[in-house]
């Protein structure tokens, strides 16, 4: 059978603009995540407290009775302080696996032996678990500032607390930014998502009884950057213009939780490479 030489011919296809790798990879591992059952069940109990936070203004807002229930500053405080519980969940299950299983299935060369950056690597890796930490931290929060509105039929409560819009989304930022730049990196180190998700919560955990351990023998709060949790507290007190609960000065706790994203970013460059070098 003969074979005909067709020679070089010029590639017909649509090409993609440079830098928008990382897009592919963040559309198929939301679209991964999504179909799992029990991150959706997550999901759904991670707006469980918008819930009930709704039914609360609702009540304020049409029984004089239950006038008490009416949301001030704070309550969007306590609420994203709430949240807090589903942000460490959501992270875990999210982002454990991130690099671990690349690392594990020798992934990484396969990547970045193609025209992707470890930048875009990284960044596409990273809007996963931006997507889904948004989703129970600030989309509920800003939901709930809207439900006020509707339900009061009237904007007295936002024209009054103007800095509740930037300070829910400052704040979602920050803690969301922190989470995931510090579980890619652990998550960077290690090809088991098992014993990634073992070291976060560890990390967590034992920083906050570290510090309240320290905080019980001097009886004092300014060491409150030793616990990221409590860093993070503080600054967000500061956000939303309330009294700190630490002793702990803010700029202390934002450079704090700076330091700690700029740690983990050191550490995500020097292991996101496409042939791990062995010293």
């Amino acid at each position: 059978m003969p074979i005909h030489d067709q020679g070089y011919r010029r590639y017909q296809g649509d090409r993609a603009a440079a830098g928008r790798a990382w897009q592919v990879i963040a559309q198929a591992g939301v679209r991964g995540i999504i179909s799992q059952r029990k991150f959706l069940f997550l999901l759904l109990l991670a707006w469980a407290p918008f819930i009930v936070r709704a039914v609360q203004v609702y009540l304020a807002a049409n029984f004089q009775q239950a006038s008490f229930l009416a949301p001030r500053a704070d309550t969007f405080r306590e609420f994203m302080d709430q949240q807090g519980v589903f942000v460490f969940f959501v992270t875990i299950y999210v982002g454990a696996g991130l690099i671990a299983a690349d690392r594990r299935a020798n992934a990484l060369q396969l990547y970045l032996s193609k025209p992707l950056t470890r930048f875009e690597y990284v960044a596409g890796k990273m809007a996963i678990l931006f997507l889904f930490l948004l989703l129970v931290t600030w989309a509920p929060a800003i939901s709930l500032l809207v439900v006020q509105i509707a339900f009061a039929g009237s904007f007295t409560f936002f024209l009054a607390h103007l800095f509740l819009l930037p300070a829910i989304t400052l704040f979602a930022l920050v803690q969301i930014l922190l989470a995931a730049t510090t579980m890619l990196a652990l998550s960077s180190m290690s090809k088991s998502s098992r014993f990634v998700g073992i070291m976060y919560a560890g990390v967590m955990f034992f920083t906050s009884a570290l510090f309240n351990a320290v905080r019980g023998i001097t009886r004092s709060s300014g060491l409150a950057w030793i616990s990221p949790s409590a860093a993070l507290e503080q600054l967000g007190d500061v956000i939303f213009r309330l009294p700190p609960r630490y002793d702990l000065p803010p700029f202390v706790a934002g450079l704090t939780v700076l330091g700690l994203i700029a740690v983990s970013v050191l550490i995500l460059e020097r292991r996101v490479r496409g042939v791990e070098v062995v010293t």
